[in-house]
Parts: C-alpha cells; sequence; structure tokens
C-alpha cells in the first residue's frame, strides 16, 4: 500500500469514527430541530393574549418545537358571535403577539396559507382570479344565412375562451323518447326501430344505484345492452366543478323499437337521454368536471379502457371541420357569421369559476380559492394574507416565523386557466381550441384521438398546479425567507400527481389518524416524494383523529411506530387547540382531532414521549432510506397514489417514482439505479399498462442500455394526441429493440426478478415486527417496532455482514452492543422486544462497544400496600390497587387528573442496581423514590431503573398517577357523579360511555439484581 492511500485510509477511519460519534451525541441528546411540532387551530374567534401566550409555553415545556397557526370556524360547536373577527386590527394583533412571543420562548412558528386549513382563497380573491372550469353553452343554426345574435353565456361571472362551430354529427340530438317510468325502472318505446347508441342520465339529487340497459325486438326477452353505475351520491363541488354532472354511458349501436333502464333501486332520476348519437363515455369524469367522490381515489381511477369507435365516420366531427370563429364575436357576445351550408353546432366556450371557497374558515375571512394554475393569481392571493402579516411585523421581531403551511388539498378541480391554450400548445404540440366539443361528449377526430385528448387535457391540469401552484408558493415563500410546508395530496377532489405535487414544495407531510386505515396511502405518498426528489424531512400530520379525551402517548405508541416505519421522519402533532381561558378544562375542543393542548390531563407528562420521537427522528433522517424496488407511477394523472403491482415480497421496501424523476433525475451505476442525493434501487417496476410517452420510454431504454433491470409489460402506444400518430410508432419502435434485452423481465413476481439479480431479502423477521432501514455511508440503521402487546425475543435476519451491531434504545438514549449471528452475508441478532416496544438496531465499521454484562436476579420483593393516596378532594388509603373506577366515591369513580400514592418498602443490606416495575398503570406515572425522581413512565413496561436512589432499610415510594379526561366527562354526563366539573365545546361521549380503568394496578415489585 503506497503511503496516500494508507493516509487515505487513516483519514477516512478518523472521520468515520468523528461521524459515529457525533450521531451519538445527537441521538442521546436530540438537537432542537427534531423536535415535534403542532397544528395550533384557533377556534371560532376565541382567542386571548394570556392563553397564547401560556400555550406557547407549555409547548416549550412539552417538547413541542413549532406550531402551526390554522384559523378555523365551526368546528367546534361553538356561537359565531365571537368578540374577535378574523381579519380585524385586534385579530392581526393577536398573530403579531404569537410570532413574537413564540421568538421569546423558542417556538417556531408556521401560518396557514389562508384561513381555514384547505386550501388558499378569501375574500380578497375575485372571480376571475379563482378555479375556472370550461362550460360550452351552444346553439344549433342551419345555414347558408347570415348570422348576427348574441351568444349565450352564463348568468354568473365568466371570461370568454373561444367560439367554435361544426357540423352537427349524424344522430346527434336524436333521442328514443321516454314512454313511461316507475322508481325502478324507465321505458323508451318507439313506433319504427330506433338505432341508440349513447344513454345519458341527468340527476336530479344525490344518487348511487346500479343500473343495466335492455333492448326489445318483440319476439325475444329483453337482452342485456349494458351495465353501469350511476353515481352522483356526493355532490359538494369540492369533488367536481359540476356537482350533478350527467352519467354518460356508451355501447355497440343497438337497434329496436324498445328500450328499458332497470334500476336496483327506488330512486328520483331527472331527464334520460337514449340517443343515436356517438358519445365520448363518461366524459365529465374524464374531463374533470366529476372527480372521485369519497376520499381515497384508486390509483387506476383516471384509468379506462380503450374506447371502440363509432360505426359511422359521420357520427363524429372531423378535425379539419371545427372553425374557429373567436375573431367574429364582440365583446358583448355578438356573433356575426355567414353559415355555410348545413346544420351547425356553436359553443361559446368560457371559463365560470368552480365555486369552492376555502374552508372552514370564519365568514368574513371566506371567499374563492384562488386559480392553482395561475402564478399572477397566487401572488395577489399570497399577498393579501401573508404578505399582510409580513408587513405588519418589522423581520426582526418575526424570526420565530418559518414556515407558510398548505395542508391536504380539498378544493377540487379546474380544468382551464388565462393562457391556458398557450401553455397547452407548448406543452403537447397542437391546439387544443378545435378539441373543445369533447368536453361536452363529442368525438372529434376519432374515438381514440378525443380520448388522447382528454388525457393531455388531465396531464396538463395536473402538471400545471404542481408546477404554477406548490411551486409558485414555494418561490413566493422562498423570496421571503419562508419555507413551504405542505401535503401532497388530497382526500376530496385531488387534480394533481401527488409526487410531482410534493417534489414542488420545501418540505413534504403525510397524514395518520389514531385508527383506520388513513395513512397508509397518505404517509408512503409523502416518503416517496421526499426520497425521489431528495428531500431529507418526511413528516407526517400525526395522529389527526380518534376518540376524544381517550388516549394517552402510551396509545399513540404502535400508530406512531407504524408511521415511521411507512416512512415519515418527523411529526406535526394534530392538533393543540388554543385554550383562551384557564378556568374551563379541558376547554375548546373539536369532533376531529387528538387534544394535544395544556389543559389535557397528561399534557406535562408527555416530555419523555416527544424526546422519544425525536431519538426516532434523529435517526431515520440520516443518510439515505434503503429500498429495492421503485415503482414506476405511471403518467396518468390525477393520481394520489401508485400500484404496489406485482405485489413486493416480504422483507423488501419500495418508492413510488414519477416520469419526471425518471426523465431528470435517475442514473445508473453498478447495475443499481441512483438519484443525485444518493437514493438508490435495485429494480424499476412498470405499471400494468400499454401506455407509455416516448420520452419517458426512450429515458427507460437508456437506463437499462446502462445496466439498469425493469420489470413490466411491453409498451403499445403512446397515451398522448402529442406527435399522434408518430408518437405509437415511436413507442412501438423503442419497445420492440427494448424488450428483448436480458435486463427487461415481463410476465414475472418482483420476488423471482429480484432472485435474478441476487437481490436477498433485507430483513427477515416474524409477523407483528415492521421495519425501516437508512443507510449512511459504512453505517447501517434499522428501526424496528413490535406491534404487538406481547413481550417477546426474536432473532431477526439482516442484509449486513462484517460490522459490529449495536442496540440503540429510543425510549432511554442507552447505546449497548448485542451478538450477531454472521453467516452468509447475513447479520441475525437476537433482540428483546417489549409489548409494543421498538430498537434501532445498528450496524457500523468501528471498535464495538463492551457488550453488556447479563444481570441475574437476586431477589423480587412485592410492595402490595398499604397507599395512601392524596386527590384534590383529599386523601384516601386503598389497602390494595384497584381502579379508580370501582371505587363507590363519585370524586374518585369519576375523577380525572393526577393523584399522589405513597408507601414504604423495606430492602435489606446495600444494593447497587434494583429495578421498579409498576405493573399495570392507567396510563401516565411519575416515580420518586426518597425524593429522588426515577422518571416519567408512559408506556409498557412501567418499570425503572432505581438503583441510584434506594438505600439499605426503610425507602419511600411516590407514584403521581394520571388518566385521561374521559371519567370526568362521562360523570358530568351522569346525575349521581358529583359536582359537574368540565367544560367543552363539542361532546363525542354520552352518560352511558364505558369508563376507563385508571390509576395504579400493580402488582408493584422491586427486583434487586447482582
Amino acid at each position: 500500500m503506497t503511503r496516500l492511500g494508507f493516509s487515505f485510509l487513516v483519514v477516512y477511519a478518523l472521520a468515520a469514527a468523528a461521524w459515529s460519534d457525533a450521531l451519538e451525541k445527537r441521538f442521546t441528546d436530540p438537537p432542537e430541530d427534531t423536535k415535534p411540532r403542532c397544528y395550533w387551530y384557533w377556534m371560532d374567534g376565541l382567542v386571548s393574549r394570556e392563553g397564547i401566550t401560556k400555550d406557547l409555553e407549555a409547548m416549550r415545556r412539552a417538547g413541542i418545537g413549532g406550531a402551526y397557526i390554522g384559523v378555523i370556524s365551526g368546528q367546534s360547536g361553538v356561537s359565531r358571535d365571537a368578540p374577535c373577527k378574523a381579519l380585524s386590527e385586534e385579530w392581526w394583533g393577536y398573530i403579531d403577539h404569537a410570532i413574537r412571543e413564540a421568538g421569546r420562548i423558542g417556538i417556531g412558528i408556521g401560518v396557514f396559507n389562508s384561513p381555514g386549513w384547505s386550501q388558499s382563497g378569501g375574500p380578497w380573491v375575485r372571480p376571475e382570479q379563482s378555479m375556472r372550469h370550461v362550460s360550452l353553452p351552444e346553439i344549433r343554426v342551419r345555414g347558408p344565412q347570415r348570422f348576427e345574435d348574441k351568444l349565450p353565456a352564463p348568468s354568473g361571472p365568466f371570461q370568454d375562451i373561444a367560439v367554435v362551430a361544426f357540423p352537427a354529427p349524424r344522430g346527434d340530438g336524436e333521442c328514443s323518447d321516454e314512454t313511461a317510468r316507475t322508481s325502478t325502472s324507465i321505458l323508451f318505446d318507439s313506433r319504427d326501430a330506433f338505432t341508440a347508441r349513447s344513454l345519458e342520465v341527468r340527476p336530479v339529487k344525490p344518487v348511487k344505484v346500479a343500473a343495466e340497459l335492455k333492448a326489445f325486438d318483440g319476439d325475444t326477452d329483453y337482452r342485456s345492452v349494458t351495465k353501469f353505475e350511476i353515481d352522483r351520491h356526493n355532490i359538494a363541488v369540492n369533488v367536481g366543478p359540476v356537482p350533478l354532472a350527467p352519467i354518460v354511458v356508451t355501447f355497440p349501436a343497438t337497434t329496436a323499437r324498445h328500450f328499458r333502464l332497470d334500476l336496483s333501486q327506488e330512486c328520483e332520476l331527472g331527464q334520460v337521454l337514449l340517443s343515436s348519437a356517438a358519445r365520448v363515455e363518461r366524459y365529465p369524469e374524464k374531463s374533470l368536471a366529476k372527480m372521485f367522490q369519497d376520499p381515497l381515489p384508486p390509483f387506476d381511477f383516471y384509468q379506462w379502457p380503450a374506447a371502440a369507435e363509432p360505426d359511422s365516420a359521420d357520427l363524429t366531427v372531423s378535425t379539419n371541420e371545427v372553425r374557429d370563429l373567436s375573431a367574429l364575436m364582440d365583446a358583448d357576445g355578438t356573433l356575426r357569421w355567414d353559415i355555410p351550408d348545413g346544420e351547425w353546432i356553436v359553443q361559446r366556450a368560457v371559463m365560470v369559476p368552480t365555486g369552492t371557497q376555502n374552508s372552514p374558515a370564519p365568514p368574513e375571512a371566506t371567499g374563492l380559492e384562488v386559480d392553482k394554475m395561475n402564478r399572477t393569481a397566487l401572488a395577489s392571493h399570497f399577498d393579501a394574507f401573508v404578505g399582510d402579516l409580513l408587513q405588519r411585523l418589522p423581520s426582526a421581531e418575526r424570526t420565530a416565523w418559518t414556515h407558510v403551511v398548505a395542508d391536504s388539498y380539498e378544493m377540487g378541480s379546474q380544468n382551464w386557466t388565462d393562457g391556458f391554450a398557450d401553455d397547452f400548445r407548448k406543452r403537447f404540440g397542437y391546439d387544443p381550441i378545435p378539441w373543445l366539443p369533447v368536453l361536452t361528449g363529442r368525438i372529434v377526430g376519432s374515438a381514440d384521438q378525443s380520448e388522447r385528448f382528454l388525457w393531455d387535457l388531465r396531464r396538463g391540469v395536473a402538471d400545471k398546479v404542481a408546477l404554477d401552484y406548490v411551486g409558485g408558493l414555494r418561490d413566493l415563500c422562498r423570496e421571503r425567507g419562508l419555507t413551504l410546508w405542505l401535503e401532497n395530496y388530497g382526500h376530496w377532489g385531488f387534480p394533481s400527481e401527488f409526487l410531482r405535487y410534493g417534489g414542488a414544495s420545501d418540505e413534504i407531510g403525510g397524514e395518520f389518524w389514531v385508527t383506520g386505515n388513513l395513512g397508509s396511502i397518505e404517509l408512503r405518498a409523502a416518503a416517496s416524494a421526499a426520497h425521489t426528489y431528495g428531500k431529507k424531512l418526511v413528516w407526517a400530520e400525526a395522529f389527526t383523529g380518534g376518540p376524544s379525551f381517550v388516549n394517552t402517548p402510551r396509545d399513540f405508541k404502535a400508530r406512531g411506530d407504524w408511521a415511521l416505519c411507512e416512512g415519515s421522519n418527523q411529526f406535526v402533532l394534530h392538533v393543540y387547540i388554543h385554550q383562551p381561558w384557564d378556568d374551563r378544562k379541558p376547554g375548546i375542543n373539536a369532533w376531529f382531532g387528538t387534544e394535544f393542548n395544556r389543559h389535557n390531563t397528561w399534557f406535562e407528562y408527555m416530555k419523555p414521549w416527544t424526546d422519544y420521537l425525536r431519538r426516532c427522528s434523529v435517526m431515520l433522517q440520516t443518510g439515505n432510506h434503503v429500498a429495492d424496488v421503485a415503482y414506476f407511477i405511471g403518467e396518468d394523472a390525477p393520481k394520489m397514489t401508485g400500484p404496489i403491482e406485482p405485489s413486493l415480497p416480504k422483507g423488501y421496501d419500495f418508492d413510488f417514482i414519477n416520469a419526471e424523476v425518471i426523465e431528470t433525475r435517475l442514473r445508473v451505476r453498478n447495475g443499481q439505479y441512483i438519484l443525485p442525493d444518493g437514493q438508490r434501487y435495485r429494480l424499476l417496476v412498470l405499471p400494468d399498462s400499454e401506455a407509455m410517452r416516448p420520452a419517458v420510454l426512450n429515458k427507460v431504454q437508456r437506463l437499462v442500455a446502462r445496466g439498469g433491470t425493469i420489470l413490466g409489460p411491453k409498451p403499445q402506444r403512446s397515451p398522448s394526441l402529442q406527435d399522434f400518430p408518430a408518437c405509437d410508432a415511436a413507442v412501438r419502435k423503442i419497445a420492440d429493440a427494448l424488450w428483448k434485452r436480458e435486463r427487461v423481465i415481463d410476465g414475472a413476481s418482483v420476488e423471482h426478478a429480484l432472485r435474478q439479480l441476487r437481490v436477498e431479502p433485507d430483513v427477515l423477521c416474524p409477523d407483528g415486527i415492521l421495519w425501516k432501514h437508512r443507510r449512511d455511508g459504512d453505517t447501517d440503521i434499522y428501526f424496528l417496532s413490535n406491534q404487538t402487546g406481547t413481550q417477546r425475543l426474536e432473532a431477526i435476519s439482516f442484509r449486513v455482514s462484517d460490522h459490529s451491531s449495536e442496540l440503540w434504545w429510543p425510549d432511554t438514549g442507552r447505546i449497548e452492543s448485542v451478538r450477531a449471528d454472521v453467516r452468509e452475508g447475513r447479520s441475525e441478532v437476537e433482540i428483546p422486544f417489549d409489548p409494543f416496544g421498538s430498537v434501532f438496531v445498528v450496524f457500523r465499521r468501528h471498535k464495538a462497544l463492551a457488550e453488556t454484562p447479563d444481570l441475574t436476579s437476586e431477589s423480587t420483593l412485592e410492595i402490595p400496600g398499604p397507599w395512601s393516596i392524596t386527590f384534590p378532594s383529599g386523601e384516601t388509603t386503598f389497602e390494595s390497587l384497584v381502579s379508580w373506577t370501582e371505587r363507590p366515591e363519585p370524586e374518585i369513580k369519576f375523577f380525572s387528573g393526577t393523584a399522589t400514592y405513597r408507601t414504604t418498602f423495606t430492602l435489606p443490606g446495600p444494593v447497587s442496581r434494583a429495578r421498579l416495575d409498576l405493573g399495570a398503570v392507567e396510563a401516565i406515572a411519575q416515580v420518586r423514590v426518597n425524593g429522588k425522581t426515577a422518571g416519567i413512565l408512559w408506556k409498557y413496561p412501567y418499570a425503572a431503573d432505581i438503583g441510584d436512589a434506594i438505600v439499605s432499610g426503610v425507602n419511600t415510594l411516590e407514584v403521581d398517577v394520571v388518566n385521561s379526561w374521559l371519567n370526568r366527562l362521562v360523570g358530568d354526563e351522569r346525575a349521581n357523579a358529583g359536582t359537574h366539573q368540565t367544560f367543552v365545546t363539542t361532546k363525542t361521549w354520552k352518560s352511558d360511555t364505558a369508563l376507563r380503568p385508571s390509576g395504579l394496578l400493580g402488582p408493584v415489585t422491586v427486583t434487586v439484581f447482582e
């Protein structure tokens, strides 16, 4: 070895050792920036300066590092006759005070970018600055003749886009007469045979019913023509600007004299049109006029089967027959046109507001949502709210204000904006104006071409929302020294693509609830966007909803650990509701959220839990996420999640990846896909789709040529109308060559592909154990979570060798060496898990720590009591440990808060190591032995080392036990529960709600070790 080489190794070794020491220090004493933050909702104008200061001081004591101020209304059950109106000078003064006080106390502040939690709007947004969609009022005219008249227009605000005219296709407007209707069927009878090609149902109220169209020729029974669903169960504008958009289905031309529409149950429908016209099936959904109506759209909702072509060309509109008459219309809407021979349809394309408003916001702070594809309008909105606040505070007084917040998107779609046609031409290479009739279901060119135009429209909207709305907010924030924090998905009418939408932000957040499935899509969406766009932090809006006043940090632990294993690495607690008063407890609450505020019984005891979260954040923000598989989500839009198909085998992890990252950031080196920030994958999985744009497929071809491996079906065409039909030929040419290569696998499982690449499972562990892997240089960090309530000793196998192995305990900060059985390139470690316990297993190249000696139990002493217990109402004695709810005294049975247990125990002889185990506790305990604090116990096991506090002979034990608010709240609903003691604004419990066991339940033991 040369001296230079030896010197390099020495320097590398020293640097690695220094890095390891720094990681240990961060783990044992986490830095300020790892603290969880919280949503800080100011509800219904109920706010006080004293309450603001006390809230911030309490956050600091609890280990919360930041608060995001949201101005919320109508969610707490409080009358709107509030003393402080939003946007008033008094209200702005409170915001100013909060930012100044946060700076003094040491709390970072974020401010939602508009009143309400969703999304970006207010009374300052004018209709022409708002979200808008295309409306196409039309008339039919016949030529040849001169036409001079005003074209129809919406009654409300609108902006013109264009005027187009086209010859009426054959069958357009020809409908079979409805002859009879019952609550479950509609009959269409004709004297002569009628050829039907489409059916349009126009609902008049919310409806969801299965339907079947049948035809009858008179000589046989009714035969089925098509089955479909009439679904308009959600008519809110945030799931589409046309709430009762028609349901349009198409089918092969069917000729009969009698048709019948059968409904699966009674319902009330409006007009039902059985037509000879050829139509684009489900065109309202495909044009974003109506979107997925529930919170969690599946990845393929905006994908449709290939459309069948009409049986005759004269049923369609030829592309060269669509005339742009925009220049012939005056400013007042008068069209002057010499109509050619024949029947023509004239459409006036206009933009009309979708009507969505920021919410839930105070009435005085509510207005239209700003245009999500228009940076000029967005800047106006930003200046009206965030900018106003910036001008009120000198920069030296707003140092605590660091973030602007955009919560999950819940404002539905728009499909046009000012200048959209020009942007569309630049993006897709053709003029969208001749294709506008497609937005009314007309087939222009061919069914395939019309579908491609709609695909381009949806993709164009998705990209502009990401680039101009999210990217616009980001740029506005950066120009003012602020950071954009954003959740990259939407539960109601999300119009973008979750990865590109998140990638355009500075910081990204997911979300999860205490119970239920909400979080499974959102957390992976945030994590994948962060990993693929090179963002260190993966935030999670944590514990968004759950049972009111029931849970404590112990109950959050398993769910929180699950969220960490899904990819999040720092929490924003949901929710701290501002408490303006001290004499009303628990205080202001809402129907949603977990009560992270200073009036909650256990809030002052939660810091050990936030310290735990901070240590987890330290480790899970170190290095890069380790994943072997990248699932390409495809190019269809909108999209809120991606496909995990074929399924991921156990023992591996993955990220979603999008076309933008593949085209602009992904490279291959040594058979691995690599991103600029160090993220790596071994396998790229393509979606089960026959469509891919040539540019993306061309990049995939280059990646394979450099040694990358892909798994998936061979594309057959482009989904876009861009460069049609040459685009399809380009796709086929690239695919034909690419799918002959060795590193292209088709028709196999992910497990087979990884086996072919000789990629072993990263982790082998039993059911009930979740994991997440990070790597930084030569250090591998595995987080393991026991999701079961049982104590376990498990042998876990890791894809690591030639490293020392250690256990890093995030609840205490303790680090200890552990033996690993190394064989065949893997390390097997035996790990003890507490119920719902967790640990980091760290493999690193450095001198191993001394192994922790095994302790042998010498003796165990049970402390039976009696116990002196002090409640606020007075002192009592328990001869044995029982739940407070089992006592007859109302002031104990229904008590919520902190009670102190006292007793003594005797230990003979000198003791160096001893462990106190409280047994069962409901729910948090603070222990003192002989006056010395032994810690706050908030999870299983409720045990603490007390060797430094005990003495030979008599010892005094004190235990402060705190439960949740529930029992007192339920007691206040009962007649025999003593004096009413609580104040809330929203109730989710009743007098017969079951009480929760509370107090120190034991058995309490002291174990002495040698």
